[in-house]
């Protein structure tokens, strides 16, 4: 019995010597590398076209000149004599107060004016000391000024060709030297405040031309003027406010609409590319392509942007005019990894 399983053990010795034997020798052979497989890519060729210098902008149209219709004190309203909407032009009666001053300070003028005239008469013959004339004289001009004073006060003109935006009073109340009695806007032409950053500060100058649209008008365009550059700049934003002039002799632009102005700077001759070829690095804000080199295999480039116009982005630096770059299969691909393009 003990001799039966002495044999068993020996030969499940020897089995287990062949089996370590084999798998050192297994363990000595190299195994031949995996080679990595070329990306299949899309490219094309860094060349220079002239790329339009626009910028965008969000902003409101504005009335260019906004008038408040108010006597200098308080006093009954007589008459209204237009309506909120109407367009009136400039020098046209919008109001007139009680007259009972007016008509006073008429009286006395005419009086003063009569005076003044007989006593010239009597100087001319020397009827009458120069002081004296010289007192009447006095008397008349201040009595004239006092009288178109209260005039201005009591036949309310407006000061400019415009629409009537507000009326806070009815015939009859007592201005209270609160709220104006008219709201009178200029609106041909209106204008808009663009704010643009300091970098575009020397491509911007007065008279140069822009083009606007608004969302209450879809599909109409307008053209607009620069009138004048703000010489300061908001320390926050960094930007600069450019006023534009906008005929608008329809009236069609309101005060209060949102409008997009397109503003132009030029051109430049710069390298561009299809959007698709610019990728964003992770873990950072700059902007990366792809270029196959001579070797075939793929390089990163770090690259400035400028304009995106037409599905394209203008490059300022980091490439040169003729280099390959990928547009196509980019996503996965890996800096040295060979390609091929398709």
């Amino acid at each position: 019995m003990n001799k039966h399983i002495y044999f068993i053990a020996a030969a499940l010795l020897m089995a287990g010597c062949g089996s370590n034997s084999g798998n050192g020798n297994t363990s000595g052979q190299q195994q031949a590398p995996v080679q990595e497989q070329a990306a299949l890519v899309s490219v094309v060729s860094a060349a220079r076209e002239t790329v339009p210098q626009t910028s965008v902008y969000s902003s409101t149209v504005q009335a260019k000149v906004v008038n408040n219709i108010a006597p200098q004190g308080a006093g009954r309203i007589q008459k209204l004599n237009v309506e909120v909407g109407d367009f009136v032009a400039k020098g046209q009666i919008l109001a007139e107060m009680d007259r009972v001053q007016l008509d006073q300070a008429e009286l006395k003028l005419a009086n003063d004016r009569t005076e003044l005239e007989r006593v010239r008469a009597l100087l001319a013959q020397g009827g009458i000391a120069q002081a004296d004339f010289d007192q009447l004289e006095l008397a008349y001009k201040v009595s004239s000024s006092t009288c178109k004073n209260l005039e201005e006060n009591t036949i309310l003109r407006s000061p400019v060709s415009g629409v009537i935006t507000a009326r806070n009073y009815d015939r009859g109340d007592m201005f209270s030297m609160g709220m104006p009695i008219y709201t009178v806007q200029q609106i041909t032409p209106v204008k808009i405040l663009v704010g643009i950053s300091e970098t575009d500060y020397t491509r911007v100058k007065k008279g140069d031309s822009v083009s606007l649209t608004v969302d209450a008008l879809p599909g109409k365009s307008f053209s607009g003027t620069v009138n004048r550059l703000y010489p300061t700049m908001d320390a926050a934003t960094h930007t600069f406010n450019v006023e534009v002039l906008v005929p608008n002799s329809r009236r069609e632009l309101r005060p209060g609409m949102y409008a997009r102005v397109t503003v132009n700077f030029g051109s430049t001759f710069n390298i561009t590319l299809p959007d698709t070829a610019v990728l964003k690095m992770q873990g950072a804000g700059t902007r990366s392509v792809f270029v196959v080199n001579d070797e075939g295999k793929a390089e990163v480039r770090v690259v400035t942007l400028g304009r995106h116009f037409d599905g394209k982005y203008e490059i300022l630096s980091g490439l040169e005019e003729g280099e390959r770059v990928v547009v196509k299969g980019n996503s996965a691909l890996k800096a040295g990894q060979a390609v091929q393009i398709g």
